[in-house]
């Protein structure tokens, strides 16, 4: 069961009552908000307190948190640096728009472009990671003067009308109806579909080969392909390392543009690189890079980069209201720096592969889960019917609730909704670690045995 304060304490406590806090929001929740509006577990919960990598909830359970707010608090929970920058930032001014110059800005669109690896980069900052997107497209379209988009299968870019459009997965895909013309492309997902027994290298080479035959179809110019180097509402379904790079090779011979889809895999995530892309990097960096999430720690902050001629290209007026707002920009700024300076992509990596490591050998005496895959502190589980292939939400479902007794926080999602994801802030200690990977065991564990007995607690 979920523990409370403080963390040295070993007790639990019991779910929360039926008629507690949490019933009497989600009762009001469900009254104002869409029905569409998902929410985690079959009593949904409120967090009201988060402090490093653990938060509390509104009736004072306490979780290790291993999912931070989808892979949005990158470094901890209320970092002192980056609370202090906000507090401070607000004490002088909110807001001013980009009508107005703000030094905080620009210190972070510097930071931003040397890092991005982009050469002659420009920055324009959003609000969100869907608005990053939006703006790569209708960059890339503009520059291209053509409204086509090449995008991987299990892919997600977000919630808006146009991102929704590239999104190549249909539980996140609400409507066929788009400003876009889409062509999907082989190589989002690894493990299966037609390709999923070749080779890593037969796999790149399948993968080329469709994407030439598909852009033998096409009627004019293709603007861009946009690709999540890691798919992230997907299930984490790391393509081979390369895909893109050869990818790339073929958009040049047609001036097809690359957009890397950085909002889940930025900032160190990996461990290994501090871009996706990186692991795609034998061609070159990409011509459109997108961020959001983490910079932000959990201020509302995204962004895209771009080299100066494709970024220049609009030929309209344009701002944005709230934009790398002079709060935002000095809290992204804080954390960046803590990000660097603590050097948590190294952690990322080595915490990573602990982590790994455990899944992987819990693995082994589950039938449970299929595969454990990722790499850094982005790692999937794969959950099936035991002894098939079959995926299996429910199983996901079930250890999804399991985990949330044990007192850990983890995301779900896949195609099927049957992939457990891991995405815990960066700073992870060793300790949490062990404690996470003790509790996702139990968790998995459950789930297995709940399925093997039933809802009506029979064997089946």
């Amino acid at each position: 069961m979920a523990t409370q304060t403080p963390p040295t304490t070993p007790t639990t406590t019991s779910a929360a009552p039926a008629g507690g806090a949490h019933a009497a929001l989600h009762a009001r929740h469900r009254a104002v908000l869409p029905d569409w509006l998902a929410t985690y577990y079959r009593r949904p919960i409120e967090l009201t307190r988060g402090e490093g990598r653990h938060v509390w909830d509104a009736e004072g359970n306490r979780y290790l948190d291993f999912f931070g707010g989808i892979l949005t608090t990158m470094t901890a929970h209320a970092l002192p640096e980056v609370t202090a920058a906000v507090s401070a930032q607000a004490g002088r001014i909110l807001h001013s728009s980009t009508l107005y110059l703000s030094s905080h800005a620009v210190e972070l669109a510097e930071r931003i472009a040397r890092l991005s690896g982009i050469p002659d980069a420009r920055v324009f900052f959003t609000t969100s990671g869907t608005e990053a997107n939006d703006t790569a497209l209708l960059l890339a379209t503009a520059y291209r003067r053509s409204n086509q988009i090449l995008a991987l299968r299990n892919s997600y870019h977000g919630r808006s009308f146009s991102a929704v459009g590239i999104t190549g997965n249909s539980a996140w895909s609400p409507t066929s109806l788009s400003p876009l013309q889409t062509l999907y492309v082989h190589g989002g997902v690894r493990t299966r579909g037609p390709y999923a027994q070749l080779s890593d290298a037969e796999f790149v080479t399948a993968c080329v080969a469709d994407l030439e035959d598909v852009l033998g179809q096409t009627g004019g110019p293709v603007a861009a392909l946009i690709a999540e180097p890691v798919p992230g509402v997907g299930g984490f379904t790391m393509p081979p390392d390369g895909l893109l790079a050869a990818f790339k090779q073929v958009l040049d011979k047609h001036g097809i543009l690359w957009i890397t889809d950085e909002v889940q895999t930025g900032w160190g995530r990996t461990g290994e690189h501090f871009w996706g892309w990186q692991a795609h990097g034998q061609a070159g960096p990409p011509d459109i890079l997108t961020f959001a999430k983490g910079i932000g720690n959990g201020m509302s902050m995204g962004g895209v980069v771009a080299r100066a001629e494709v970024m220049n290209c609009l030929t309209a007026h344009s701002i944005s209201t709230f934009g790398g707002s002079p709060v935002t920009a000095a809290a992204a700024l804080a954390n960046l720096t803590y990000l660097v300076e603590h050097d948590l992509q190294g952690n990322a990596r080595r915490i990573g592969g602990l982590l790994r490591g455990r899944f992987e050998a819990a693995a082994a005496r589950l039938g449970i889960v299929r595969e454990v895959r990722g790499r850094g502190l982005m790692l999937g589980v794969e959950l099936v019917v035991p002894g098939s292939g079959q995926p299996s939400a429910e199983a996901a479902g079930l250890a999804l609730e399991a985990a949330r007794e044990h007192g850990l926080l983890i995301g779900k999602g896949g195609r099927f909704g049957n992939v457990l994801r891991i995405a815990p802030p960066l700073s992870l200690t060793v300790e949490e670690a062990e404690e996470g990977a003790d509790a996702l065991e139990a968790a998995l564990a459950a789930a297995q045995q709940a399925l093997a007995t039933g809802p009506a607690g029979n064997a089946l």
